[in-house]
C-alpha cells in the first residue's frame, strides 16, 4: 500500500469511528428525555418504560454473544457497517412508532445493532491503530461521553420546536452519516488484500475462556456497568430521599455523575498505554467508589455534590477496558474474542443492578441496602484488579498455563 494511501485509509478509519461512536450514545441517551412527551400522544406503561430501561444492557449482553459469530461470517467492516445500518433503521423508525410496544421493538432493534458495534470497535481501533490504541481509545470514548450528555441537553428544546418524531429524525439522520465511512471502509477492505484480515478460527473463544485475565476482566467491565446503570436509573430518587434534594437539583446531579465519563475517557486510555500499568486506576477507582457510597450513606447532606463526583470515578473502568482489548491481544480476532465475551457476561451482570437496587428499596423502604449493594460492587474492582496488573497478552497468558503455542 501505497504512503498515500495508507495515510487516506487511516483517515476514514478515524472519520468512521468518531461517527458511530456518536451514534453508539446518541441511540441511548435521546430517549428517556422524551418519554413525558410521549406519554402524551400514547400511554407508556410502568411495565414498558421498564423494559426500555432494562433494554441497553440487556441487549448488549445478547449482542455480545452474537457479535464474533456475525464477525466471522462477514469480516469485520461489513459487520459493522450492517450494524451501522441497522442503528440507523432502528433510530428512524423510533420516528415512527404509534405506541408503546412498537416504541420498545424498535429501541430493542436500535439497542441490539449499538451492541454490536460496541464489542467490534475496539477489534477496529487494533486492526488500523495498533500503535495507537490508546490515542484512538480516546477518542472514540471521549466521543461517546460527549455523545452520553449531550442529548439531555437538547432533546427537550428540539422536541418543543419540532415534535418528539422530528427529534428522533434529527438522531437517526445523524446515524445515518455514520453509516456513509463504513461503506467506504468495508469496500477498501474487500477491494485490496492488504486490508484483509484472516478468518478468525473458531478454537480462539474456547481459549480466551480459560485464562483468568479475561474473567477479570469481566468483574471489572461488570462493576463499571452496574454502577453506571445502577445510578443512571436510582440516581435521582436516591437523592431526593436521602440528601433532601429536589427534582430540579436531582437531575443535575444526575447530569454531573454522567459527565464524569468525560474527563476520564480524555486521560485514561492514553495513560494506560504510556504507563503500562492498571493498578493505579484500579486504586483510584475503589477508593473514589467506596467513600461515594460511604458518603451518601453516612453524611449524606453534609457534601453531596462530592459524594457524587466521588461515585462517578468508578466508570473509569470503561475505557481502561476498551483500551485493554487492544493492548492484551496480540491479534484482532483475540481481541473480537474477548470483546464479546467480556461485554456479553458484564452486561448481563450489571442488568442486575437496577433490579436489586429496585427490590431492596421495595422491600426495606430506604437506601441503606441499595448503597451497600453500591459499595460491594466496587469492592469486587479488588481481586479483578490484582489478576489484570500481571503485564501480558491473552495469548502469552495462554500459552504459558497450558505449554502449547497459541
Amino acid at each position: 500500500m501505497t504512503p498515500a494511501r495508507a495515510a487516506g485509509t487511516l483517515a476514514l478509519a478515524a472519520s468512521a469511528i468518531v461517527l458511530l461512536a456518536l451514534t453508539l450514545r446518541i441511540a441511548v441517551a435521546s430517549l428517556s428525555p422524551l418519554l413525558l412527551i410521549i406519554g402524551r400522544d400514547f400511554a407508556l406503561p410502568a411495565a414498558v418504560v421498564g423494559l426500555i430501561g432494562m433494554a441497553p444492557p440487556v441487549a448488549f449482553a445478547l449482542a455480545g454473544m452474537v457479535a464474533p459469530a456475525i464477525e466471522r461470517r462477514l469480516g469485520l467492516e461489513r459487520s459493522v457497517l450492517i450494524a451501522a445500518v441497522v442503528a440507523a433503521v432502528m433510530l428512524g423508525l423510533r420516528a415512527a412508532v404509534v405506541d408503546a410496544w412498537t416504541l420498545l421493538a424498535a429501541t430493542a432493534g436500535v439497542f441490539a445493532a449499538v451492541g454490536v458495534a460496541n464489542v467490534l470497535i475496539p477489534a477496529v481501533v487494533k486492526k488500523y491503530f495498533p500503535e495507537r490504541i490508546g490515542l484512538m481509545t480516546t477518542v472514540y470514548t471521549t466521543t461517546m461521553a460527549v455523545a452520553t450528555f449531550t442529548p439531555p441537553l437538547v432533546a427537550v428544546p428540539l422536541a418543543d420546536a419540532v415534535g418528539w418524531r422530528g427529534s428522533f429524525a434529527v438522531w437517526a439522520v445523524v446515524a445515518l452519516a455514520a453509516v456513509v465511512p463504513w461503506i467506504a471502509m468495508s469496500l477498501r477492505a474487500r477491494a485490496s488484500r492488504a486490508d484483509m484480515v484472516e478468518e478468525p478460527r473458531t478454537s480462539v473463544l474456547s481459549r480466551v475462556v480459560r485464562v483468568p485475565q479475561t474473567w477479570a476482566l469481566v468483574v471489572t467491565f461488570a462493576v463499571n456497568s452496574s454502577i453506571a446503570y445502577g445510578l443512571f436509573a436510582w440516581l435521582p430518587p436516591l437523592l431526593i430521599d436521602v440528601a433532601g434534594v429536589d427534582a430540579a437539583a436531582a437531575g443535575g446531579l444526575l447530569a454531573l455523575f454522567s459527565f464524569m465519563g468525560l474527563p476520564v475517557s480524555l486521560v485514561v486510555p492514553l495513560l494506560v498505554q504510556r504507563i503500562g500499568r492498571t493498578t493505579p486506576f484500579y486504586a483510584a477507582a475503589v477508593i473514589s467508589g467506596l467513600l461515594g457510597a460511604g458518603g451518601l450513606l453516612l453524611a449524606p447532606t453534609a457534601a453531596t455534590v462530592l459524594w457524587v463526583v466521588l461515585i462517578g470515578i468508578p466508570p473509569l473502568l470503561f475505557p481502561m477496558v476498551l483500551v485493554l482489548f487492544g493492548l492484551r491481544t496480540r491479534a484482532h480476532e483475540t481481541a473480537v474474542a474477548l470483546s464479546g465475551l467480556v461485554q456479553s457476561v458484564g452486561y448481563g451482570l450489571a442488568a442486575l443492578m437496577p433490579l436489586a437496587i429496585g427490590l431492596t428499596h421495595e422491600i426495606t423502604g430506604g437506601w441503606t441496602a441499595a448503597l451497600v449493594l453500591l459499595g460491594l460492587a466496587v469492592a469486587c474492582a479488588v481481586p479483578a484488579g490484582i489478576v489484570v496488573a500481571r503485564r501480558e497478552s491473552i495469548e502469552d497468558s495462554w500459552e504459558r498455563r497450558t505449554g502449547r503455542t497459541w
